[in-house]
């Protein structure tokens, strides 16, 4: 860890070093889009052919085999499903720091192999290991990233890395867009290098890992105190006072969080954590759930889908392929910038009511797009005015879906889970998000075939399904410690209301405590009708 840095400055440098990345995250996701469309990757891999379409559109690919191409694409999130629930044992265990590092390491031996693959299984394998290597940093970045920054700004932090995430995306389709003009865009180059490029920020950001401070609530759970003070101190003071208040207090509050958790050690393994056994009243298979089922429903808002669908609405509209093209790019542009609004909102808005109107948006954006599609369809001869307007609800869509669902079911599972546990329960949201990613890169194609831009509406419906779904089991993680949590999900019961008036009681009782001079937090009730009573009784 750089000496030097303290406060502002160690804080942003700790971002930056994760936005590396999470920048590698976006740019392995983006890339395939531009490889599938390369008539030499297409033809290495047996899945179409290429003709030529003149001097302005060069060779364009033809695929006669999509379930191959799904499958390669899809392949990989069998990885990330791997590699997430090895990282998360990992790094509870041996630490955040090396943990990002073998994930780093399975990343380069992945990208490695991709770039010089010569047929199909080479491919998926390759594809395979670079899956695991990314599961490994999905699991634990957010996390390090959670555990150093402050409660009143842990979401804009992990926010603003993932502007870095879309950036990535962006870079990786502008390098192969330009790459399309090499030649005549049959060179092994335009599928080759992007994917070789990957390796870039991945060792920029494993050169600076040894440097960055560990996660000082993992090294408080593995006893080692005071390198944990040290770094809070830095984290939380200009000077890297050691007597700072709020590190002091922070330091407190980790410390009696650690020792009541190590009690219930039994429930660390992911068997227990899933189906809830030894938890003592703190419903870790409950926060599984939630973890899950945030990231799955991200994918079934319809990302996916805009993603897949754009290009289709943009060629429709009457612009040539260039010009769709041109359009898909600038589409990510302001994806990409969307994401400063999730920087701004995120802790100011809460997660809540970040994920309601977003949804709202979402939902009305891909509803109108599908509409517009339809009559896109219906009356040719009005295409400038019908795809003009589904371009820009496809707009409206990835900007609404940047600054509010594309960061907020990241963030979530990070501050959610008891420390002990915390990067295994990281995992399971990246579980959920390898489900839902793998599920779609399949199931999207199909649904398309099948019914069309009507495919916009369902996920335009399950936008507006998701609301009820938030408002009854998502509390606010917003402006709340990490310690706090377990106030919230003390609550026999798994609805929002029952636990915020949990989260109110556990807070009183924590006040009257430190008045009495009792340190850390009161223990955690067996159900919630006692807690009512043992407050009715001291009242």
């Amino acid at each position: 860890m750089p000496s030097q840095l303290t406060g502002r400055k160690l804080y942003y440098t700790i971002n930056a070093v994760a936005g590396m990345a999470i920048f590698f995250f976006g740019y392995d996701q983006g890339m395939m889009g531009g490889v599938n469309t390369s008539p030499d990757y297409v033809e290495v891999m047996k899945l179409g052919y290429s003709t030529y379409e003149g001097p302005s559109e060069g060779y364009v690919a033809t695929i006669t085999e999509p379930t191959r191409q799904g499958g390669i694409v899809s392949i990989y999130y069998f990885g990330t499903l791997l590699g997430c629930l090895m990282g998360g044992i990992l790094g509870d265990r041996i630490g955040r720091i090396r943990t990002m590092i073998l994930g780093s390491l399975w990343v380069l031996i992945g990208a490695a192999l991709q770039c010089s693959a010569q047929n199909i299984a080479w491919m998926c394998c390759a594809r395979i290991v670079n899956g695991i290597g990314t599961g490994y940093l999905n699991a634990i970045v957010p996390v390090w990233s959670a555990e150093v920054a402050s409660h009143t700004s842990r979401g804009a932090f992990i926010a603003s890395e993932f502007t870095l995430n879309i950036f990535g995306v962006v870079v990786a389709y502008w390098l192969e867009f330009g790459l399309g003009f090499i030649g005549d865009g049959t060179s092994q180059v335009r599928w080759r290098f992007p994917i070789a490029f990957q390796i870039v920020p991945v060792l920029a950001f494993m050169a600076c890992l040894p440097m960055m401070p560990e996660s000082p609530r993992w090294l408080i759970k593995m006893g080692r105190t005071d390198e944990a003070r040290e770094i809070l101190a830095r984290l939380r003071s200009q000077d890297g006072n050691v007597e700072a208040s709020q590190a002091v207090r922070e330091m407190e509050d980790i410390v009696a969080n650690v020792s009541l958790e190590k009690e219930h050690s039994s429930r660390n393994s992911y068997f227990s954590m899933f189906f809830g056994l030894h938890d003592n009243g703190l419903h870790v298979a409950r926060r599984v759930q939630l973890s899950i089922w945030l990231q799955i429903v991200q994918e079934w808002v319809g990302i996916a889908a805009i993603t897949v669908y754009a290009p289709t609405i943009f060629a429709e509209a009457g612009y040539g392929a260039r010009k769709a093209q041109w359009l898909s790019g600038l589409n990510d542009v302001t994806y990409c910038l969307s994401t400063l609004l999730a920087v701004v909102t995120i802790d100011r808005l809460g997660r809540r009511i970040g994920l309601w109107w977003g949804a709202v948006g979402q939902g009305i954006s891909l509803i109108l797009a599908g509409v517009f599609a339809r009559l896109l369809k219906e009356h040719p001869e009005k295409a400038s005015q019908y795809g003009g307007a589904a371009a820009l609800f496809v707009f409206l869509y990835t900007a609404i879906f940047g600054a509010t669902w594309l960061t907020i079911p990241w963030v979530y599972p990070t501050e959610t889970f008891p420390l002990e546990v915390r990067a295994k329960g990281n995992a399971f949201g990246v579980v959920g998000w390898s489900i839902g990613n793998g599920w779609l890169t399949l199931l999207n194609p199909v649904m398309f075939n099948r019914i069309g831009e009507n495919t916009l509406h369902v996920f335009g419906a399950i936008n507006f399904l998701s609301i009820p779904l938030v408002w009854a089991f998502y509390p606010e993680t917003a402006n709340r410690t990490l310690e706090e949590m377990d106030y919230l999900f003390m609550s026999k019961s798994p609805f929002v209301w029952d636990e915020e008036e949990n989260f109110r009681r556990m807070k009183e009782q924590e006040q009257r405590d430190r008045l009495e001079g009792k340190t850390g937090r009161p223990a955690a009730p067996p159900p919630a009708t006692e807690v009512v009573d043992v407050a009715d009784e001291k009242d």
